[in-house]
C-alpha cells in the first residue's frame, strides 16, 4: 500500500510540475509571439503601403452607359454588365480591379471577348460603391470590399451562368480580381483562368490551383514583382495536372492592361497584347 501511494504521490507531483513548467514556457513565449506577429504586421501593412498607390493610379473615368453590350439587374444576385451571344458555347467572367465593372476599358475589354466567341459577364462585386481614391482611404475601403467576399459572391454567379447551359467557364481577374480568380481555380469552379497584375495572390494560392492558368505580369509592379511572378511561373511548371503561361510585360506598369490612356498609341498596343494573350488562353481551353 505504501508503494502504491508513492508512486501516485509522484505522478501528481510529476503531473503539477509539467503544468507549471507549460504555463512558465507559455508566459515566455507569449512577448515572443507578440512581438513576431506585430513584425508580420509591420511587414504586410508596409507592402500594402507600397503597393496601394500604384493599385489606385490613372483611375478610370467610370461610365454606366459604356460599353456595346448591357447591364442586366442580376446575375447570380449581382448586378453585370454583360456582352456577347448566350448561344456561345463557353462563357468568361471578368472580375475587375477596385475601380469596378463600369471602368470603359474593361468593357471594351469584354466586348473584345465577346467577339472572339465567348459570352462575358462583368459583375458589380462593389454594389454600386466603388474605389473612389478622393471619398474614402483603400485599407477602409476594402474592408468592405474584401477579396474573400468577392469570392463568395463569385460563386452563386458562376453557378447562375452555368446553369445557362455553357460547356466550360472562365474567369479573368485584374488586381483585386485577381485573387478572385485565384480562389475560383482552387476550388474547381472554372476551367481556366486569366490573371492579369495580380493582388493579393499568395504562393499558397498558386500551389492549391486546379484550374489552367494565365499569369500576365508587369515589369515595373510593387504589388506582384517580377520575382514573385517568376515563383508563381515555377510552381506551376511543377503542376501536371494544369496548363500555365506566366508573361512579364517589359516597361509597363500594374493596372497597364485596364487603366491606360486610349489616347496613348504605345499604352494602348501594349494593353492590346495583354488582352490577346487573355484571349487567346480562353480559347485554348474553352472551346
Amino acid at each position: 500500500m505504501l508503494s502504491c501511494w508513492t508512486l501516485d504521490a509522484d505522478i501528481v507531483i510529476y503531473k503539477t510540475c509539467v503544468r507549471s513548467f507549460a504555463r512558465t514556457f507559455q508566459r515566455f513565449l507569449r512577448p515572443i509571439d507578440t512581438c513576431i506577429f506585430r513584425a508580420r504586421t509591420r511587414r504586410k501593412l508596409l507592402e500594402f503601403d507600397m503597393a496601394s498607390s500604384e493599385c489606385c493610379e490613372n483611375p478610370p473615368v467610370l461610365n454606366a452607359s459604356s460599353g456595346d453590350g448591357s447591364v442586366v439587374e442580376s446575375i447570380g444576385g449581382l448586378k453585370a454588365y454583360v456582352a456577347g451571344s448566350p448561344d456561345s458555347k463557353a462563357a468568361i467572367l471578368l472580375v475587375s480591379d477596385v475601380f469596378g465593372y463600369e471602368a470603359p476599358n474593361l468593357r471594351k475589354l469584354a466586348d473584345k471577348t465577346a467577339a472572339a466567341g465567348f459570352y462575358v459577364v462583368v459583375p458589380d462585386f462593389f454594389h454600386e460603391d466603388p474605389y473612389v481614391p478622393d471619398n474614402i482611404p483603400l485599407k477602409t475601403w476594402l474592408g468592405n470590399h474584401g477579396t474573400n467576399k468577392g469570392f463568395e459572391e463569385a460563386k452563386p454567379v458562376v453557378e447562375a451562368v452555368k446553369s445557362k447551359g455553357f460547356s466550360a467557364i472562365g474567369a479573368a481577374g485584374f488586381c483585386w480580381g485577381a485573387k478572385v480568380v485565384a480562389e475560383l481555380a482552387k476550388s474547381g469552379a472554372i476551367k481556366a483562368g486569366v490573371m492579369l497584375h495580380p493582388s493579393f495572390v499568395t504562393v499558397d494560392d498558386i500551389k492549391a490551383i486546379k484550374a489552367h492558368l494565365a499569369i500576365l505580369g508587369a515589369e515595373i509592379d510593387k504589388t506582384s514583382p517580377p520575382e514573385l511572378v517568376k515563383q508563381f511561373e515555377e510552381i506551376l511548371s511543377t503542376n501536371s495536372e494544369v496548363d500555365s503561361f506566366v508573361k512579364i510585360f517589359p516597361g509597363v506598369a500594374h493596372g497597364w492592361t485596364v487603366r491606360y490612356d486610349v489616347k496613348d498609341e504605345a499604352a494602348a498596343s501594349k494593353a492590346a497584347e495583354a488582352h490577346k494573350d487573355m484571349i487567346g488562353w480562353f480559347v485554348k481551353h474553352l472551346k
